[in-house]
């Protein structure tokens, strides 16, 4: 989708749903839209031609991201979606004495793969990023 023309909340959830296809994302892992379902689940708003991304808990709002820029909305969600499903194959898939964060973090890059490819190159640059502050660590325990 361009990001040149403001998309409406329909336009934007039909194409986070085409993408969620890709990688068999399950409906509850994407946002809501218009409207908070509360319970630290996001919501998508658009407002003074902006697409905010809201995180609200306990009916208190604690995040709000905002963007004119559809394709930065898009990484957004899918940032969180790959890394719920990345969290729940790894729970599945656990190697013991490896961190969890390696086999977590390959599978959320894969998704991102799946999906886009710039996704995919910002998730690895992000995933660079937290490893430069927090190192592998193997064997602990």
């Amino acid at each position: 989708m361009p990001t040149t023309v403001m998309r409406t909340l329909a336009e934007i959830e039909a194409e986070v749903a085409r993408l969620a296809k890709r990688v068999s994302a399950p409906s509850n892992a994407y946002p809501t839209f218009g409207y908070t379902a509360d319970f630290g689940r996001p919501h998508i708003e658009i407002e003074s031609g902006q697409y905010h991304y809201v995180v609200v808990e306990r009916g208190a709002e604690v995040l709000r991201e905002s963007t004119s820029d559809l394709n930065e909305l898009l990484y957004w969600i899918f940032e969180g979606v790959t890394f719920s499903m990345a969290c729940a194959y790894e729970l599945a898939h656990r190697i013991p004495g490896q961190d969890f964060r390696r086999l977590m973090f390959s599978k959320q890059v894969e998704l991102l793969s799946s999906i886009d490819p710039d996704m995919a190159r910002r998730g690895k640059d992000e995933i660079a990023k937290t490893l430069r502050n927090a190192p592998f660590d193997d064997n602990r325990s």
